[in-house]
């Protein structure tokens, strides 16, 4: 029988009633004739009151016992879930990440998986069990602890866990019914998209998009894990398909551009007046990395009489203060005359593996933002998207703009 993985994100399961919602996707899944593993998420808002009690029990505390706390949640689900589904006549159990189990590293509220052998769940389909699985955790391979893999995890657990029993495909049940060519409470037009390539999925994930958790995306593209993004809203006996994460191949008409991200979360930092020689650089961006500060886009412009130079920077809008004390720090390595920041700002991002071979349509944005008087501060590159940062301002009249230059208004 072909195996399929179906995940349930936190408004999926946050009462009884959605809990009861998703054990009819499930049935109807397993009436189909497959062989599933479900995969939960905590109810929502479990997660964030954990982690306050957490931070109220001690404003220092230990990571792995935090893990202990956080990965309870997914076990009411996957529990509860388990014992709706066998009231429906479905043989049931739920797994806990060590049972299963999901072996990680031993870096407790951020882990990584490292193998999921797939024995266990292997005799329960055997079994003919539908397996729950908590989602978000795992055990250590060196100390045997529980530990989680960062918010939004249970994605990543999902794709993981159908890459190791090799899964027809790994649903993903949210709010939304699928990936859209932009938000659509930004841009009333967008349109839901059929099919996504990994490549753009990954940039839209990583540049703002928050349908699929960025980790997850990678995995689904490493091990080729066909992935739908479907609403858990839908009627169970008439559900749509949603959006197919899928290799380029499988897409046979591809857009110029496929998408619109953008990110909020930004801050500009620009360092006037440094000294044009070898070293600045690493002097600024060197402090800035152990000091975990992600940074993103770059811009340096030299002065005409080329002794001096301007550095901008954009880094995540919560780093921002930090960045600013590391660099203060370093002034009298690097030598700067001026430092200065900005947070209302917002990076936006056009994704589209059809740039490849299309000349010319980062500079069809530009245009098209200046006649509306959408000043640029910075801009990057790649070979499937670019971003500009612009004013946090004019966000929503840019990414409509620009939904309409590349005629995603008309997407099917």
């Amino acid at each position: 029988m072909p195996r399929l993985v179906m995940k349930f994100g936190g408004t999926s399961v946050a009462n009884i009633d959605r809990i009861k919602n998703v054990a009819r996707h499930v049935k109807r899944e397993v009436d189909a004739g497959y062989h599933v593993a479900v995969v939960v998420s905590a109810m929502s808002g479990k997660t964030n009151e954990l982690v306050a009690w957490c931070k109220e029990a001690a404003p220092f505390y230990d990571h792995a016992e935090y893990d202990a706390v956080v990965a309870s949640g997914e076990q009411v689900t996957s529990g509860l879930l388990a014992i709706v589904l066998n009231s429906m006549g479905l043989k049931a159990r739920s797994w806990q990440g060590w049972q299963v189990p999901i072996i990680t590293d031993e870096a407790h509220s951020v882990a990584r998986i490292a193998d999921i052998p797939s024995a266990n769940l292997d005799a329960s389909f055997a079994a003919g069990e539908v397996a729950v699985i908590s989602g978000f955790q795992g055990v250590t391979r060196d100390t045997g602890r529980i530990a989680t893999l960062g918010r939004g995890g249970s994605d990543t657990s999902a794709v993981a866990i159908a890459a190791a029993i090799h899964a027809e495909r790994c649903d993903i049940y949210t709010d939304v019914d699928g990936v859209y060519t932009t938000d659509p409470r930004v841009v009333p037009k967008a349109k839901r998209l059929d099919k996504v390539g990994f490549e753009e999925m990954l940039e839209m994930a990583s540049l703002g998009s928050k349908v699929l958790q960025v980790r997850s995306v990678e995995l689904s593209m490493i091990h080729g894990v066909r992935t739908y993004v479907r609403s858990s809203f839908d009627d169970p006996d008439n559900p749509q398909l949603g959006t197919l994460i899928c290799d380029e191949e499988e897409i046979v008409e591809k857009q110029v551009v496929t998408g619109i991200a953008f990110s909020k979360d930004e801050a500009q930092v620009s360092i006037r007046a440094v000294a044009d020689k070898p070293g600045v650089a690493a002097a600024i961006f060197g402090p800035l990395a152990e000091a975990n500060i992600n940074v993103d886009m770059i811009v340096q412009n030299v002065s005409s009489d080329g002794a001096t130079t301007d550095i901008t920077f954009t880094c995540p809008g919560a780093d921002l203060e930090r960045a600013r004390r590391v660099l203060m720090d370093a002034k009298h390595t690097v030598g700067f005359k001026a430092l200065e920041t900005a947070s209302d700002v917002v990076k936006l991002s056009c994704i589209g593996v059809g740039m490849r071979s299309h000349a010319g349509v980062a500079a069809k944005a530009f245009q098209a933002l200046a006649d509306k008087g959408i000043n640029i501060r910075a801009i990057t590159t790649s070979e499937i998207k670019f971003s500009v940062l612009i004013d946090a301002a004019y966000t929503e009249l840019a990414a409509r703009t620009l939904h309409s230059l590349y005629g995603l208004d008309k997407a099917a």
